[in-house]
């Protein structure tokens, strides 16, 4: 029994401690990010929730290329109501310029997008150009809720332009997120691990403490080789040597004296 409890111990802490998985991009991953070039102009950033265009959908345009970056937390790890940030990278492949409108963002649960968990505020940008053969690097900050349950959630984040005032959209970012409570290692679930780990090295050494105990009983247990203790008896061969001298004469007059 106790072996059976160790092993369905073991399994739930294996089962509960978060893994990290990689997010993906839908862009070209060899795309490199730059800095904006003094062509584009000034970024402008107006600032969030300015408009909200998640209930707009656009195509993206052709030749046009999208990459994303967590700059400071390559591990996508996301405090619960800090600040994060990301930042996108454009290349225009096209023939005309195309003007930044804002960049916007939302988390969804990871095994169906149609659950929305929550809409993150929106980043608009004036005066933000990236002209024909360019590329810039746009800063996108966000933040979850304070509230939000820590584990895995996918990011949706997307940004709008518009190329010769037609809009446009590419979807940058759609993969997974790690969020973690603020505080760092003092989080419920780092010390709900730790009391775990502790629990089951003492279980473990108490199984083998109750091991040791049952190997020494058995130890005890086992028979001893019996002496027995009687008339001894001698052999012929030994009479014959020993008939006529003093000891035969001896063992004799015992024999007579008892009778």
């Amino acid at each position: 029994m106790t072996i059976r409890v160790f092993w369905i111990l073991l399994a739930l802490l294996l089962f509960s401690s978060p893994f990290l998985q990689v997010a993906r991009c839908q862009s070209d991953p060899e795309t490199e990010v730059v800095e904006g070039s003094g062509e584009g102009g000034d970024l402008g950033i107006v600032g969030d929730d300015v408009q909200d265009f998640g209930s707009e959908s656009f195509s993206p345009a052709p030749g046009i290329e999208t990459i994303c970056v967590f700059p400071k937390n390559p591990s996508k790890s996301v405090a619960a109501g800090e600040e994060s940030e990301l930042l996108v990278g454009m290349k225009n492949d096209g023939d005309s310029s195309l003007n930044i409108i804002a960049i916007q963002a939302s988390v969804h649960l990871p095994f169906d997008h149609r659950y929305l968990v929550q809409n993150l505020s929106v980043q608009a940008f004036n005066n933000a150009t990236v002209p024909p053969s360019a590329q810039a690097t746009f800063p996108y900050i966000f933040a979850v809720s304070k509230f939000m349950q820590p584990g895995s959630f996918d990011l949706v984040a997307t940004i709008v332009y518009e190329i010769d005032q037609n809009p446009y959209q590419s979807t940058f970012y759609n993969g997974t997120i790690e969020v973690t409570e603020p505080g760092g290692l003092l989080s419920v679930e780092s010390v709900f691990l730790f009391c775990l780990g502790i629990a089951l090295l003492g279980l473990l050494g108490f199984w083998i403490r109750g091991q040791i105990q049952n190997l020494s009983k058995k130890t005890k247990r086992a028979p001893k080789a019996k002496v027995e203790v009687g008339t001894a008896t001698t052999d012929a061969s030994m009479d014959e040597w020993l008939e006529g001298t003093a000891y035969t004469q001896s063992l004799s007059n015992k024999s007579k004296k008892k009778k």
